[in-house]
């Protein structure tokens, strides 16, 4: 069986969320990854360097949802599955690529037990349902945050594509929330913060103690309404979902669209006046108390210990 894998790519480079999949479907078969987009050596490189792909397939000149299908639908006759990250972009893409293949796509995938049966959450994460897949070509994404990361130092060749595909969508402008945190959603450590923090001056709290500790930044779906946080800071069933090692919510107190998007995470610690909040009761370790009080003590002890990001 083969297996071709489209990239996620964030401004040229190889997202993390790939080299996790990757490392979810290295079973299947030999992986072909594909490389879609302008701007994209730097990415095809990335990914010929990740052990377990076959070959690196780069197509230059698509910036459209509709000509990126139809280069995986000329592509696929050549695959027994075809697969993406969970993500955004995936979500968009692949449910398109399944219909023009006249297919079932099974999505959000969390475990491989066979070449044709998938593990995915269901009602908001809390159930696990397990499908059969008997379609003769498999359309997949993969939750990225349930997986490690393949690791490096393979040479994998890199093949140039000729294609000509026409579009009838034209690519605007793009709108990007400027960080230097970590990736979201393959983050090891997330800091989040909730609507008890009270305004968007007040959040810098959290995102300071997510800078020394090297963290990525989440936030509630309420926090992010209330204009708190950038919407792709949304951690939940409407946002991303998180997986981390360690994962410190200030001020959540725990609605169940937050919570399904938590429920990989290993290590949860919980900042909050209410010892009954349902977070609380999900943390491993809970700090009873004002939250304003509480996190710059905890900032101001992490800089005493020399602990930087």
């Amino acid at each position: 069986m083969s297996v071709l894998l489209v990239a996620d790519i964030d401004q040229g480079a190889l997202a993390p969320a790939s080299a996790r999949v990757l490392s979810a479907i290295a079973g299947l078969g030999p992986v072909d990854v594909l490389v879609l987009g302008n701007d994209t050596d730097a990415a095809a490189a990335e990914a010929a360097n990740l052990v377990g792909v076959a070959r690196v397939l780069v197509a230059k000149g698509l910036v459209a949802a509709d000509a990126d299908a139809d280069v995986i639908v000329a592509l696929s006759s050549g695959y027994h599955f075809v697969v993406q990250s969970a993500g955004s972009v995936g979500r968009d893409r692949m449910p398109r690529v399944a219909a023009r293949l006249d297919v079932m796509p099974v999505t959000d995938i969390v475990q491989i037990l066979a070449p044709n049966r998938f593990v995915r959450p269901i009602y908001a994460g809390n159930a696990l349902q397990t499908v059969r897949d008997d379609q003769p070509i498999h359309v997949l994404t993969i939750r990225a945050s349930a997986f490690r990361a393949a690791a490096t130092g393979n040479a994998a060749p890199i093949q140039r594509l000729d294609l000509a595909m026409q579009s009838s969508v034209r690519l605007i402008a793009t709108h990007r929330t400027p960080s230097d945190t970590p990736d979201l959603a393959t983050a090891q450590v997330v800091v989040g913060g909730g609507v008890a923090l009270g305004s968007a001056e007040n959040f810098q709290l959290v995102e300071k103690l997510a800078k020394k500790l090297g963290a990525a930044i989440g936030a509630t779906r309420a926090a992010v309404d209330a204009g708190f946080a950038p919407n792709d800071w949304q951690v939940g069933q409407t946002g991303k979902i998180i997986a981390p090692d360690l994962y410190i919510a200030i001020g959540i107190s725990g609605a169940l669209q937050h919570l399904a998007g938590i429920q990989g995470a290993k290590k949860i610690i919980a900042i909050n006046t209410d010892p009954e909040a349902p977070l609380v009761k999900l943390a491993d370790v809970a700090l009873i108390g004002d939250l304003f009080d509480i996190v710059p003590k905890l900032t101001a002890e992490l800089d005493r210990l020399g602990v930087k990001r």
